[in-house]
């Protein structure tokens, strides 16, 4: 009776734990999406890195899927884009789809003309959230 005890704490312990591998493919996952968005969206790596303020090399890896790309980071990139967090743990993102359509892409932009385009993004995503919101009461 014990070896089932046993046997079902470490399952458990397997299941609730993160496991190297698929943090290495949600890394992957969310990598590939960063770099789709920003592709789309026609940022640079170095753009994308200064608006967010990091070196370009971190912003690499991120996309990349090469290290963890912090929340804060996300959630910045994604008021960018204008997209929810959610897409940038989708397997199958269609990057066009996704983004809030602006006209905002714009060449000769700088890193504080970006800061207040991500400040914007984020208000108009909080408005189509309660009209979202409101339509199904």
């Amino acid at each position: 009776m014990w070896q089932i005890t046993a046997l079902s704490n470490i399952f458990h312990i397997f299941a609730t734990t993160i496991n190297p591998f698929n943090n290495y493919l949600m890394n992957k996952i969310i990598g590939s999406n960063l770099k789709k968005l920003r592709s789309v969206s026609d940022y640079t790596q170095e753009e994308m890195a200064s608006v967010l303020g990091i070196t370009r090399s971190a912003y690499s890896n991120y996309e990349s899927g090469e290290r963890e790309i912090p929340l804060d980071l996300l959630e910045k990139a994604s008021n960018l884009f204008g997209c929810e967090l959610y897409v940038f743990f989708e397997e199958e993102v269609s990057a066009d789809d996704m983004i809030l359509a602006s006209a905002f892409r714009l060449d000769g932009l700088d890193d504080n003309d970006l800061r207040e385009i991500i400040k914007f993004k984020d208000i108009v995503k909080s408005y189509l959230k309660m009209e979202q919101l409101a339509a199904t009461k």
